[in-house]
């Protein structure tokens, strides 16, 4: 019998953004091989902004625990994506990708796991067509080596730009603005996804942050500034793995598209219905991963929005609760993974909805 590789996802709470004790319980009780971690997500308190330093407590606190158990160099070979953010009834919690030796592989395709890093950019590469085709480079190398030919999710955490790093720059940089740096660095990492994948030709410096036409129907990028390289995760089905996780997706067209995120639902074997999923479905869902942008037009199905106007609350935090909302209300659970910041990952006001789950056991 072949050995094949086998996805490992754990779904953990945290009281707080350093707050480890559920992964260390997962590897006290022999449940997770720390060894086999490859890659953690997680949506932390924070506000999503510049300024957010949850994101960096929380990869510290983790780089720390994964160092304790497997030294340095072994934790600096896990992709740790923070998305700050958890508006509205979202629950902070980590997603834990692990591989381990599996058994023959599963004909249907299970879920696999690739990762990938790219350089270190200097500041005035971020946000331009350098860094979109260094993050195409590291897409299509994590691709080969997990033999994942059609990807369903790829999460990007990508650099922005302080005030610091703009001093430093030996050329223009693209922006002097902070804050719209994070969306011109999300812009080029799910430009540089579209152009690995063959959903664009080219990236222009015209392209990033302007022409919403171009996009990646399966890019999800988070920028921080706990980093200067891209961290990269794909995830799709593969014939070569082995297990009983599987992910699909869909395209939420805006922020209110409860449709697409049954199709997603059902692609993954889920029952969806109109309502709610039932608790016994429930059990099956492992995560659900999403973005949420506000559309650019300032309307939702031709009515009008207030999340670029508010001056008091980041349109980021508007759609990350109005969008965690919406999948909520499906999937009857609020420890969901919705990043804010859209661009160019689905179309204007919309974006990919994720869902990985576990087969159901023939009858």
């Amino acid at each position: 019998m072949p050995i094949s590789r086998r996805a490992v996802l754990h779904r953990v709470p945290m009281r707080h953004p350093g707050d480890t004790a559920a992964i260390e319980d997962l590897i006290a009780a022999g449940r997770l091989d720390p060894s086999g971690i490859v890659a953690i997500l997680g949506k932390t308190e924070g506000n999503g902004c510049v300024n957010d330093f949850t994101r960096a407590y929380a990869v510290q606190s983790l780089t720390l625990m994964l160092a304790r158990h497997g030294g340095a160099e072994a934790a600096a070979r896990v992709a740790l994506v923070m998305s700050g953010g958890t508006e509205g009834g979202l629950s902070p919690h980590f997603l834990i990708f692990a591989v381990e030796a599996g058994d023959a592989a599963n004909s249907a395709g299970a879920l696999a796991i690739g990762t990938g890093f790219t350089r270190d950019f200097a500041p005035e590469e971020i946000g331009r067509p350098a860094q979109a085709e260094a993050v195409a480079a590291a897409v299509r190398q994590a691709m080969e080596e997990a033999a994942i030919t059609e990807p369903h999710y790829v999460q990007v955490k990508c650099p922005l730009l302080t005030t610091e790093r703009i001093a430093a720059a030996g050329a223009a940089v693209a922006t002097e603005d902070t804050y719209a740096s994070m969306g011109l660095s999300r812009g080029a990492s799910a430009l540089g996804v579209a152009l690995a994948l063959g959903e664009v030709e080219a990236v222009l410096p015209e392209d990033i942050g302007r022409n919403w036409e171009r996009y990646s129907a399966v890019a999800s990028a988070s920028a921080g500034v706990e980093l200067e390289r891209c961290e990269i995760i794909v995830l799709g089905n593969s014939t070569a793995w082995s297990g009983d996780l599987a992910i699909a997706h869909a395209v939420m067209q805006d922020a209110i598209d409860l449709p697409a995120v049954h199709r997603a639902m059902r692609l993954a074997g889920l029952p969806a219905e109109d309502g709610q999923l039932a608790p016994a479905a429930a059990e099956r869902l492992v995560a659900v991963l999403a973005k949420a942008e506000p559309s650019s037009t300032g309307r939702i199905r031709g009515q009008r929005h207030i999340m670029w106007d508010d001056s008091d609350i980041n349109a980021t935090r508007h759609a990350r609760a109005l969008v965690g909302g919406v999948i909520a209300g499906a999937v009857g659970r609020t420890d969901i993974f919705v990043s804010g910041g859209a661009e160019h990952q689905g179309p204007d006001g919309g974006g990919p909805v994720a869902v990985i789950a576990r087969r159901a056991l023939p009858v």
